[in-house]
């Protein structure tokens, strides 16, 4: 799926033009480009403050939300580089705690597009290279960097020496790439993800995983031993539970008892612990406890089950009902979603989904919480047909109330007069037009 974006600032909206233009409007993996591209630019990603890099399938994006939190609680700054955006481009870029702004984004594409036009350099490729470049060039006590697709042939793993890594949850996405036949690496599918996400190890920085199946594990094992990287997994090097609604988190170092985070869901507080034993497991940036327990109620995450807040589209309820807006697309965000809607009564659920996602793999465990069901397209993007959808839905979980939307401005009206909370959910790209509908931009 083509990567894109537009700005509302001329000068920024005239370097992702060229940006398209340039690149070859597909994702592509391999390190050969992004490796030419920063060597043209002086290798930016070899002068970075320390860096956390996390991979995953889900909560990626989370763990980086909880690796700045605390280590913005202890008084220190971290850049950060995320994607995909959600409502503006420069959300992908956080420069010593801020969001990117327009002039120097404008400047950073110009400076790489300038050297990038003939390696056929995809939009991940270019965009990752702007933000080394920023991140070289201005002080922080961190660097976060989530990993954009896999790990092993991201682009991000183009760093040699990161201080710790981590990788999230572990599910199937993105099979066309992760999948692809491939000589000496596994074939069994999950098997295949855990390679391609254990891939960004690195000689001596330590490894920190979430718990696994065994299978799982041992390629995961494999790899860190085969490079050098210390292994610190979930179940044997530290481990964390909820407890008499506190989380409770233990290592060699001893037990943390901490505040469940304030982001709604029972995965956060996964996602909260793996944040903690990579910043327990690693030396270069100093975390104290406080700052643990502080980032708990502070890190925020757009479009992972949040609530919007009073704007347009909220106006189109009843006043009291809760419109709960996340980007989970693929059968493991199914689950996680099931576990969060578990206690909730029965929602309203407003769906879109790309073309190449598991429909059913994702809606499957949470139909129990399925109200009625409004299906709407993604505007700009391939997506499933919402009519088809519908069909489906009816066909394969007896879901009775299933009806095709032009957008969720139309799914909502018809809520309207329907009482119960909604669920707006299925792709990220539609939970930026969401956010963007509602006024409610991240920052």
């Amino acid at each position: 799926m083509p990567d894109h974006a537009r700005s509302t600032d001329p000068a920024v909206q005239a370097q992702l033009d060229r940006l398209t233009a340039l690149s070859p409007g597909r994702d592509i993996l391999g390190l050969e480009r992004i490796a030419q591209l920063c060597r043209r630019l002086g290798d930016p990603q070899h002068r970075l403050p320390p860096v956390f890099h996390v991979a995953g399938t889900n909560g990626k994006g989370s763990t980086c939300a909880f690796l700045r939190a605390a280590i913005e609680a202890r008084g220190l700054t971290a850049h950060v580089y995320s994607s995909p955006h959600l409502v503006r481009f420069n959300e992908r870029i956080r420069i010593a705690g801020a969001l990117i702004d327009d002039a120097r984004l404008a400047a950073l594409l110009a400076e790489v597009l300038d050297v990038a036009h003939d390696l056929q350099a995809s939009f991940f490729e270019v965009t990752t290279a702007a933000a080394f470049l920023a991140f070289a060039r201005t002080p922080a006590d961190a660097c976060i960097v989530e990993v954009g697709l896999g790990g092993r042939l991201d682009a991000t793993n183009i760093m040699a020496a990161p201080t710790v890594c981590g990788i999230a949850s572990l599910g199937i996405d993105h099979e066309a790439f992760l999948l692809a036949p491939e000589a000496d690496v596994p074939t069994v599918p999950h098997d295949r993800i855990a390679f391609e996400k254990a891939g960004i190890a690195k000689p001596g920085a330590p490894l920190v995983t979430q718990a696994y199946p065994a299978s799982m594990r041992a390629v995961i094992a494999a790899r860190a031993a085969a490079v050098g990287a210390p292994l610190v997994d979930r179940g044997a090097a530290w481990n964390a539970d909820i407890a008499d609604g506190r989380l409770n988190y233990r290592d060699a170092r001893g037990t943390l008892d901490l505040p469940l985070p304030a982001m709604a869901g029972a995965h956060q507080a996964d996602n909260a612990a793996l944040a903690i034993a990579m910043l327990r497991h690693q030396a270069a940036v100093s975390v104290d406890d406080a700052a643990l327990a502080a980032a708990m109620t502070r890190a925020t995450w757009p479009a992972r089950m949040q609530r919007l807040g009073a704007g347009p589209l909220t106006a189109l309820l009843p006043p009291g009902t809760a419109v709960w807006l996340d980007g989970g697309h693929n059968p493991d965000a199914g689950v996680a979603l099931a576990a969060a809607l578990r206690d909730m009564p029965p929602l309203h659920i407003v769906c879109g989904l790309l073309a190449n996602k598991d429909a059913m793999g994702f809606l499957r465990p949470f139909a129990d919480r399925i109200a009625s069901f409004r299906a709407v397209p993604i505007p700009g993007h391939d997506h499933h047909a919402p009519k088809d959808l519908c069909q489906r839905l009816q066909d394969g979980l007896g879901i009775v109330d299933a009806r095709a939307c032009d957008n969720v401005l139309a799914a909502l009206r018809q809520l309207a007069d329907a009482p119960g909370d909604v669920l707006i959910c299925g792709s990220l790209y539609l939970a930026g037009e969401v956010l963007a509908a509602n006024g409610e931009f991240p920052d």
